[in-house]
Formats: structure tokens, sequence, C-alpha cells
């Protein structure tokens, strides 16, 4: 492993609550990840797909509440980590609500239609952390760089 920092600050995008940028959203934060190459490409795949949850639930959460606000998505690249925070002024949602879902080969799992982008959110993130208040919810996904 490369012991050069490539920390390259925080960087801030403030999207409309349109599906058009979802996909914008993902590929700017996984060509932020891959500056530094001590990640996977399988990491940074993992990481883009997770973001596109989050940014699609923020989206959905708008549009279902009629919100014309921004959604701002911040990328911090910092030594041994990346974190990524997606802030909506939706209602917000309780994350030990949702329930864990079966095993993939589970035939059950046939029978789960909502929760599953959460679900694999937190599966693919190394720590997923979700705060809700009166100014919306912010969902922060942490990868570590050493987990490649």
């Amino acid at each position: 492993m490369n012991g050069k920092d490539y920390s390259s600050g925080m960087v801030e995008l403030r999207i409309p609550a349109q599906a058009e940028y979802i996909q914008l959203v993902r590929t700017v934060i996984g060509e932020i990840a891959a500056i530094d190459p001590n990640l996977s490409l399988g990491r940074i795949a993992d990481l883009r797909l997770a973001v596109s949850e989050a940014v699609t639930n923020a989206y959905r959460e708008h549009t279902r509440q009629n919100l014309d606000d921004q959604i701002v998505v911040r990328c911090d690249l910092t030594k041994g980590k990346i974190e990524i925070e997606i802030n909506d002024q939706g209602a917000g949602f309780n994350p030990n609500e949702i329930p864990d879902l079966p095993n993939v080969e589970d035939p059950e799992r046939l029978n789960h239609e909502s929760g599953v982008g959460f679900s694999l959110i937190r599966e693919l993130s190394d720590e997923t952390i979700v705060e809700t208040g009166k100014n919306g919810t912010k969902v922060r996904l942490i990868f570590n760089l050493n987990n490649g």
C-alpha cells in the first residue's frame, strides 16, 4: 500500500431533485474515490451503487413531498477513508425500522419490495449513519480505504 496522502478535501454537489442528476452524482463521486489508488475497482463500484441508492432515496422523498429544495452531496476523501454525505429536506425515516432482508437465495427475499436499497447501502458501506430532524435527513456513508 502506498503511503502517499491522496486527501482531496471536501467536494460538494448541489443538485435539483431530478432523476437525471443521479447518474451525475454517481460518476463524480466515483471519480473522486478513484483518486486514491488504495481503493480497489470493486470497492469503487460498491461506493457508486451505495451513493446511487442514497441519492435515489433523497430524490424520491423530495418528489413524494413535492419539495423544490436541492439535494446536497458532500464527499470527503481523507487519509484512510472516504465519506459521502447526502442531505435532503425530506421527513426522514428510522433505519432501525427497516428489517434485515432474508438471504439472497431464500425465496422469501422476493416478498420484500421496499427497504432493499437501504439494506444494500448498509451492506456495501463500512459504516452508515442516518440523522433525521426538522431540517431533513442526512445519510453518511463511510468507506475505509484499507478494505479493498
